[in-house]
C-alpha cells in the first residue's frame, strides 16, 4: 500500500465515516462521569469578577506591577494626609521608591520617618519589592544629562 492510501485511509476513519464518529461521541459521553453533567454541581458555580483578574495577573505575572502602581495611589494614606501634600512619589526602579518633595526640610523630615514608612510599605504592598526609599529635594538647573555625563565647567565650555 503506498504512503497516499495510508494517509487517505487514516483521514477517512478519523473523519468520513458519520456513524462512526457519532459512535465515538456516545462512547465518550457515556465514559464521563454523571457528576459532571449535574447542574448546581460541584465547580459549575460562577466565580466573581475580582476571583477570575486576581487569578489572571497571578497566572500573568502581573502582581508586582500592579503591588507597584497601587502604592504609587495609595502615598497620601502610606505618609499621612499632612506629608502627602508635600510630597509625591515619582516613581519605582530596581526596587527604590523616589519620592519627591516641596523643600529640602520636607525631605530632611521623610528621611526620618523612612523606617516608618518603609515598615507601612512591607506590611501593606509586600508584592511590590520595595527594598529602599530615595527623597530628593527640589533641584536648581542642572546641565548635566544622564548618569555617565563627563564632568566638566557645563554650558560655559563654549563662550569664548
Amino acid at each position: 500500500m503506498s504512503e497516499s492510501q495510508n494517509v487517505y485511509l487514516r483521514l477517512k476513519a478519523a473523519f468520513g465515516n458519520s456513524d462512526a464518529r457519532a459512535a465515538r461521541w456516545r462512547a465518550r459521553k457515556s465514559r464521563s462521569s454523571d457528576e459532571e453533567s449535574v447542574p448546581y454541581g460541584l465547580g459549575r458555580d460562577p466565580h466573581g469578577l475580582g476571583d477570575i483578574m486576581s487569578s489572571l495577573s497571578s497566572e500573568l505575572g502581573w502582581t508586582s506591577s500592579l503591588a507597584k502602581s497601587d502604592l504609587l495611589l495609595a502615598w497620601a494614606e502610606i505618609a499621612g494626609p499632612e506629608t502627602s501634600e508635600h510630597s509625591t512619589p515619582t516613581g519605582i526602579t530596581d526596587a527604590v521608591l523616589t519620592v519627591q518633595c516641596d523643600s529640602t526640610a520636607w525631605a530632611t523630615q521623610l528621611r526620618h520617618m523612612r523606617v516608618m514608612i518603609m515598615t507601612t510599605i512591607a506590611q501593606k504592598f509586600p508584592e511590590a519589592g520595595i527594598e529602599s526609599i530615595r527623597f530628593e529635594a527640589p533641584h536648581a538647573p542642572s546641565w548635566k544629562r544622564g548618569s555617565r555625563s563627563i564632568p566638566g565647567r557645563g554650558p560655559r565650555d563654549t563662550y569664548g
